[in-house]
């Protein structure tokens, strides 16, 4: 067992000076003064820090991405201590525009990789293209029969790399994941990827206009990517959606209109709508800069440690209180991908734990009840890193 003591508590809700006991992978107690005479433990006296909940990073290209330019520009699969040095503790694995050399099969299997080092894992079946490209031969097979399935994604409309779907094809996706979901007892969203195309939202209205599927089971992603989009995601969120902003990013982005997530969330913040985001990373994803007639210019690699430096930026630079700040990739992450045992500092939680010292870097990380970060250094890496 491991006792944390002394710690101020966000569970994301500030919960005081308090210990953490934990034992195995979960959270056993959190108090004050345990008495543990005679149970063999260790103490870890964080004289004050903060302790948080490990981050899930809800889009990750785990097994690699890329390959818009062709096949030297595909991206590597990620190592262990990308996630935990960053602060992460869960992820979910996704394809993207490459669902040919990148298979259901390479991310299942860098999953459970994934899993056997530390951390904790889930994935989306598909990539950008429908018909979507599954394990079993059905989206609802492959949600309710295979653990690690959560939901589809990333599906790509308004983008040029898109297979365009229409209407209907768009729907029957939607509510296949949501069968899925519903018989497996996991959310069945749908993760959709969102481009600079000038329909924008469109089809998503179409589809909750047209059926009774929920809003809730259509997660946009890269909501923040230009300042239109930054407006549909507003009114998407008061609508009762969630929206997913993308913490990776290039200067080039940034120039061409891309909101930054930290100035995004302020404005979520000051519209009591914060509760309606998530923030992801696209790590290891391609991030390819085309012009005008969709030729790509240049490239860049996402990265997982965008998530942590977005939420730190949203609180020093934006005045975001801690507790909701962490909330986007934390709380909202866990209850929107019903991910059990994650997202709060609680009791029978998983040991999923981050240490902050009050100039909010990154000190200790541990992962299901086990310590894999300790003073900002990898106690444990992957099987691969030197």
């Amino acid at each position: 067992m491991i006792l944390i003591k002394n710690a101020e508590v966000y569970s994301p809700k500030y919960l005081g000076r308090k210990d953490i006991l934990i034992g195995g992978r979960e959270i056993l107690a959190i108090g004050n003064d345990f008495n543990l005479i005679n149970v063999e433990h260790e103490v870890v006296d964080v004289k004050g820090d903060y302790i948080i909940p490990g981050l899930i990073d809800n889009h990750v290209h785990i097994s690699g991405g890329g390959g818009e330019g062709g096949f030297k520009l595909r991206t590597p699969e990620i190592m262990l201590t990308d996630i935990t040095l960053s602060g992460v503790t869960t992820v979910i694995g996704v394809l993207g525009t490459d669902g040919t050399t990148r298979t259901m099969t390479n991310l299942l299997a860098k999953a459970r990789g994934l899993e056997e080092e530390g951390i904790s894992t889930y994935i989306q079946t598909g990539s950008y293209e429908i018909p979507v490209r599954t394990l079993t031969g059905s989206i609802v097979d492959d949600i309710v029969l295979i653990d690690k399935i959560i939901g589809v994604g990333e599906i790509a409309i308004s983008d040029h790399r898109s297979t365009v779907p229409s209407y209907v094809e768009f729907a029957r996706v939607i509510s296949q994941a949501r069968l899925g979901g519903m018989l497996s007892g996991k959310a069945g969203v749908i993760n959709v990827h969102m481009g600079d195309g000038e329909e924008m939202l469109n089809l998503v209205y179409e589809v909750l206009s047209k059926t009774s599927i929920p809003i809730k089971h259509i997660v946009p992603t890269h909501m923040n990517r230009n300042p239109y989009l930054f407006k549909e995601a507003i009114k998407y969120a008061g609508k009762g959606g969630f929206v997913d902003f993308t913490t990776s990013t290039t200067e080039v982005f940034l120039a061409e209109g891309e909101v930054k997530c930290s100035e995004a969330m302020k404005i979520f913040y000051d519209k009591d709508l914060l509760n309606m985001v998530t923030l992801s990373s696209d790590g290891q994803g391609s991030l390819p800069d085309f012009n005008k007639e969709g030729q790509m210019v240049g490239v860049g690699v996402g990265e997982v440690k965008s998530l942590f430096k977005e939420i730190k930026d949203s609180i020093l630079n934006e005045k975001i209180p801690l507790e909701k700040a962490i909330t986007v990739a934390t709380k909202n992450t866990a209850n929107n991908f019903k991910l059990t045992g994650k997202g709060e500092i609680k009791e029978g939680n998983d040991g999923d734990l981050v240490r902050l010292n009050k100039n909010l870097d990154i000190i200790d990380v541990y992962a299901m009840g086990k310590k894999l970060v300790e003073k900002g250094v990898p106690l444990v890496k992957g099987t691969y890193e030197k």
